[in-house]
């Protein structure tokens, strides 16, 4: 059995997704790089309010690529449970059939009833796995990321925009981190 021209649809949907999502991660990538390289220029000629305007952007675009980058995880993780639902789904269609043809074989009343509960019973189970999926769903619509920033992640950027050396737990270097890890999941 061959796969649909809906569900190749629908991958190629998931893909399109996924890779809008990685193009606006990388534009909000370059839109950092321009802030902090504002910031800087403002900062060597004295201009206090276009630094902190630079920051205020850096301290946005920051924000933003979290949110995109979490909500394109949240997306992923949706529809590898959804290919789950769809194998679980195809196991159970395969097991009917079978029970059926088992039941045929037989023809006893007994099975038919002990077939009958075990269907009712996947059945249950497919019921629940569909719940989950859709929770799924709803958890990414309304997927969100608050973040302001603290005094101490203001000095944070400030050492980024003055090329110092940030802490381990800059948002800039941990944003990095996880994108590399992105990267390579994707690969694979």
């Amino acid at each position: 059995m061959g796969i649909s021209k809906k569900e190749i649809e629908k991958k190629m949907l998931i893909n399109k997704t996924i890779s809008t999502m990685n193009k606006q991660i990388q534009k909000l990538e370059e839109q950092k790089k321009r802030y902090i390289e504002a910031g800087k220029e403002a900062k060597q000629k004295g201009l206090d309010a276009q630094y902190n305007l630079a920051l205020t952007g850096l301290r946005m675009t920051i924000a933003q690529q979290r949110r995109v980058y979490e909500m394109k995880l949240n997306f992923e993780i949706t529809s590898q449970m959804k290919d789950m639902t769809q194998m679980t789904s195809e196991f159970l269609t395969g097991m009917s059939s079978l029970s059926k043809d088992m039941m045929k074989l037989t023809k006893e009343r007994d099975f038919l009833k002990v077939q009958k509960q075990f269907t009712e019973a996947m059945m249950g189970v497919e019921m629940q796995t569909e719940q989950l999926e859709n929770f799924m769903d709803e958890t990414q619509s309304t997927f969100e990321t608050s973040y302001s920033g603290s005094a101490e992640e203001n000095r944070e950027l400030e050492n980024l925009m003055n090329n110092e050396a940030a802490s381990d737990n800059l948002t800039e270097s941990m944003i990095d981190r996880e994108l590399e890890e992105l990267k390579k999941r994707m690969s694979n």
